[in-house]
């Protein structure tokens, strides 16, 4: 068999050019603007799940217009991490590779499909002040939701029991205050026929306790479109312009 090729190495994620690289032992790719930003730190926004096949090539019509408007896209493999400490601090890691050491802007627009709402809210909560915006697709935000407990526990190194026992510790919509406090901005899409990350119990749920909070919150619902792979998700004008605006704010 071949060796693997060494990082980093340049590869193609959802139709753009991008470097690959390792931090903290983990595969971590990076998407430059055709125009990095000249005499600025670089506006980013942070892309989770990274995972084999992700992204994907539904992102191609977001990264092309990011990348066009000067952003640069980026994310780290943490495995399924489903938020636990450890894939916390990967993302750490990364964030301290790109601000600290590339000249990124320390305040990322975080991008959460899916199970990266789990990743990307519970290294956001831990890092308030290191956030400009968080914007989800169907975004999971609830553990006992999805995996559930029972499934994510051994990514924490717990027991079933374990975890529910520290759940506010590990829970995104128990633990928002501090996105709330530093005035975070977050924008979704759902659906109303998700039957894998129920709207009810992920989006919503968030979006009454942010707004309870005093958070600034919107959640686009989409009637009729569940977990699937459906182009208004990926295709949003709403969370492009989301996403521009608070990623290129100084």
């Amino acid at each position: 068999m071949n060796p693997e090729p060494a990082l980093p190495r340049t590869v193609t994620i959802a139709g753009q050019p991008a470097e690959e690289f390792t931090v903290d032992g983990c595969r971590a790719f990076v998407i430059l603007p055709a125009q990095p930003a000249a005499g600025r730190p670089q506006p980013w926004v942070w892309y989770a799940p990274t995972l084999p096949g992700l992204p994907a090539k539904e992102e191609t019509w977001m990264f092309e217009r990011l990348r066009a408007a000067g952003i640069a896209i980026a994310g780290i493999d943490v495995g399924e991490s489903f938020g636990s400490p450890a894939g916390r601090a990967h993302f750490t890691a990364l964030y301290t590779e790109l601000v600290h050491r590339r000249g990124f802007a320390p305040k990322p627009v975080l991008l959460a499909r899916s199970r990266g709402g789990l990743m990307q809210y519970n290294w956001a909560v831990e890092h308030p002040d290191s956030v400009a915006a968080v914007a989800g697709i169907y975004p999971v935000g609830n553990l006992t939701s999805y995996p559930t407990l029972a499934k994510a526990c051994g990514a924490y190194g717990l027991s079933e029991v374990e975890l529910a026992a520290h759940l506010a510790a590990h829970n995104p919509v128990d633990r928002l205050a501090p996105l709330a406090k530093a005035g975070v901005p977050i924008l979704h899409l759902h659906g109303d026929q998700d039957e894998i990350v129920p709207l009810e119990q992920n989006s919503a749920l968030l979006e009454a306790r942010y707004r309870a909070l005093g958070g600034n919150v919107r959640v686009i619902v989409f009637p009729g479109q569940g977990h699937n792979y459906w182009s208004g998700w990926f295709e949003s004008p709403e969370l492009l312009a989301f996403m521009m605006a608070h990623a290129t704010q100084r």
